[in-house]
């Protein structure tokens, strides 16, 4: 009978034992579940920080890339008008005027300002370059812009207010065939000089240099029409 008891007692606290290693593993299991889903909501938030700031980053190249491309277009058109303004050297095919007065004495009763060349002489020159196409000209390392002048100065001749006298070296970049025939014309500006007796040597260098303008150009008066400031600010 109390072998019976001890063993009954001994079932009990097996039981007993069993259910809390049970119950312990359940909780176990449970709380592991409930880290699991703790971690993987953990982890899933941070993909979507991450997503949102590759997304972010994304945006912020492509915008980037758009203003560095859209900064060399502005830069390549900022080049482009300082060409066409004269503020940058340029070089290219064309031609090389040597110009120097002539060397035939006047005859007696002759004028003989007929026999040197005067400021009408190069502006003739310089119109027949540019209406042959020339896109840069030059007198003795003088580039001419849209502001030069070239007007007589006593025994010599001013060009961008710089004096300048014989011989004249006029360099012109272009179409080297027709900026010579624009000069070789019969009855034209080469014509003239020689029925002058001055001195004009054409050549086609292999390669013409232009310097950039030297002087300096401010506007006093002159400011952007209203209707263009209006434009501007619409374009903004």
């Amino acid at each position: 009978m109390l072998a019976n008891k001890h063993a009954k007692i001994m079932l009990v606290l097996v039981f007993a034992v069993l259910g809390f290693m049970l119950a312990t593993q359940i909780k176990t299991t449970e709380r592991q579940k409930s880290i699991n889903v703790q971690r993987a909501e953990e982890l899933t938030e941070r993909l979507r920080v991450v997503e949102q700031q590759r997304d972010d980053l994304a945006k912020e190249i492509e915008k980037l890339q758009a203003n560095n491309s859209s900064d060399k277009v502005l830069e390549n058109e900022l080049e482009r008008l300082k060409e066409f303004a004269g503020e940058v050297p340029l070089e290219g095919k064309g031609i090389q005027l040597i110009l120097d007065d002539s060397k035939v004495t006047a005859q007696v009763g002759e004028n003989p300002n007929l026999y040197i060349i005067h400021d009408d002489d190069l502006l003739r020159v310089i119109n027949e370059l540019r209406a042959a196409g020339a896109e840069a000209i030059s007198i003795n390392g003088e580039r001419l812009v849209s502001t030069s002048e070239i007007r007589c100065a006593g025994p010599t001749l001013s060009v961008n207010n710089n004096r300048s006298a014989p011989p004249y070296v006029i360099l012109a970049i272009g179409n080297p065939s027709n900026l010579a025939s624009a000069l070789k014309l019969r009855g034209g500006v080469l014509d003239t000089f020689k029925f002058w007796g001055i001195q004009a040597e054409l050549t086609m260098p292999e390669v013409v240099k232009i310097p950039a303008f030297k002087g300096r150009r401010t506007f006093e008066y002159a400011q952007a029409a209203e209707e263009h400031q209006e434009t501007a600010k619409e374009g903004k």
